[in-house]
C-alpha cells in the first residue's frame, strides 16, 4: 500500500495541476474569454461618442456575439505562428538529434561534434535575446508612467514579454534536450540512495514549476496584447461608423418639448396645433446608434468633434418614425 509520504512532489504537482483543470470548466472559460474581449471591445467603440457602454445595457450573450469579430486577427496571428513553430520546431529537432548522435551512429566521412557545439552556441545566443527581450519589456512595464501616453505601448510591451518568454522556455528545452541526447544527464536516480532521490525530486519539481510560471507570463502577455487589439478594433469600428452614419437607421423624433438641439445637420419643426396633439416639436437628421434597455442612443446625422449622444426612452413621451432606405427595390 501506497501512503501519502510516498508521494514525489512532481507527483503532487501533477495531482494539483489535474484538478485545477477539472473544477474550471473549458466551456466556461471560453464564454468568459469571449465575454471580455466583447466588453472590451464595446467599451472603446461607444466610448468614442461619449457613452459609458454599461449605461447602454447590453447582455452577456451581445458581448459574446461581438467578440468573434474583435477575436479575428489575433486567432489568425496566433494560428498561422503556432502552425510556424510546429514547422521549425521538428525541422530543429531533426537536427538537434543527427548532431547529437553517439559518434559510432554516425557516418565515417562526419564528425556530429562541432555541428552539436554550433547548435549549443546558437541556441544560447537566442536564449540571451529572450533574456533580453523580456528586460525590454519588464522595463517598459515598470516605466509605464513615463511612456503610457505611447501609442504602441499596450502592443509592444506584452509581445516583447511573450517572446523573450517563450524563447527561454524554448532554449531551455533545446538545452535539456542537447544534454539528454548526449549523455550528459542520467535519465534517472534509481540506487543512489534516498537523498539524492529526494534531490532529484526537487530538482524537477522546480523546474517545472519555473515552465508553469514562465507559460502563465507567455499566456497573460499574449491575453494582454489581445485585449489591446480588441480596443484598437472598438475604436476602428466607432470611426468607420462615424465616416459612414448614412449606414445607420434614419430616425424622426417628435417630441412634447423642445430638445434645443443645435448640432448641425439636425432639423427642428414646431408641429402644427390640433385637438388632441400631445407632440409639438418634430426632429430630424437623427441616426439609430445602438438601442439597449429601452433606450434609444441616437447621433447627428453628420460627425462633427462638438457633437454628443442623445438618449431618448422608447414610451409614450416620444413618437419615432424609421425612414426607409433610400433605395429603388
Amino acid at each position: 500500500m501506497r501512503v501519502a509520504s510516498d508521494i514525489s512532489p512532481s507527483t503532487q504537482l501533477e495531482q494539483w495541476i489535474s484538478l485545477g483543470t477539472t473544477i474550471v470548466a473549458p466551456v466556461t472559460l471560453i464564454g468568459a474569454v469571449l465575454f471580455y474581449f466583447g466588453y472590451v471591445s464595446s467599451a472603446s467603440e461607444y466610448a468614442y461618442f461619449g457613452v459609458d457602454v454599461d449605461t447602454i445595457g447590453l447582455s452577456t450573450q451581445d458581448y459574446i456575439m461581438r467578440s468573434p469579430q474583435t477575436l479575428l486577427v489575433p486567432l489568425i496571428v496566433l494560428t498561422l505562428a503556432g502552425a510556424g513553430f510546429l514547422t521549425l520546431n521538428a525541422a530543429f529537432r531533426g537536427r538537434v538529434a543527427a548532431a547529437a548522435a553517439p559518434a559510432g551512429d554516425a557516418q565515417p566521412s562526419t564528425n556530429p561534434a562541432p555541428h552539436a557545439e554550433h547548435i549549443r552556441r546558437m541556441v544560447q545566443r537566442s536564449r540571451i535575446l529572450g533574456l533580453a527581450l523580456i528586460t525590454a519589456g519588464v522595463v517598459l512595464l515598470f516605466t509605464f508612467t513615463y511612456v503610457r501616453d505611447w501609442q504602441f505601448y499596450g502592443l509592444v510591451t506584452p509581445l516583447l514579454i511573450a517572446l523573450g518568454a517563450a524563447l527561454i522556455a524554448y532554449t531551455s528545452h533545446l538545452l535539456d534536450l542537447l544534454q539528454r541526447l548526449r549523455g550528459q544527464l542520467p535519465a534517472t536516480a534509481k540506487g543512489t540512495g534516498p537523498l539524492r532521490t529526494a534531490h532529484a525530486d526537487n530538482s524537477v519539481l522546480a523546474r517545472r514549476t519555473a515552465s508553469i510560471l514562465i507559460y502563465f507570463v507567455i499566456a497573460a502577455s499574449i491575453f494582454w496584447a489581445t485585449a489591446t487589439v480588441a480596443q484598437w478594433s472598438g475604436r476602428g469600428l466607432a470611426q468607420y461608423q462615424a465616416a459612414h452614419f448614412n449606414d445607420l437607421p434614419s430616425v424622426t423624433l417628435d417630441t412634447r418639448e423642445r430638445l434645443f438641439l443645435t448640432e448641425p445637420g439636425i432639423g427642428e419643426a414646431m408641429l402644427p396645433p390640433s385637438a388632441g396633439q400631445t407632440f409639438h416639436y418634430r426632429y430630424w437628421g437623427l441616426r439609430l446608434l445602438i438601442e439597449g434597455q429601452g433606450r434609444m442612443f441616437l447621433v447627428p446625422d453628420r460627425w462633427s468633434a462638438s457633437d454628443s449622444t442623445l438618449i431618448v426612452p422608447l414610451n409614450d413621451s416620444v413618437r419615432v418614425q424609421f425612414q426607409f432606405v433610400d433605395q429603388q427595390p
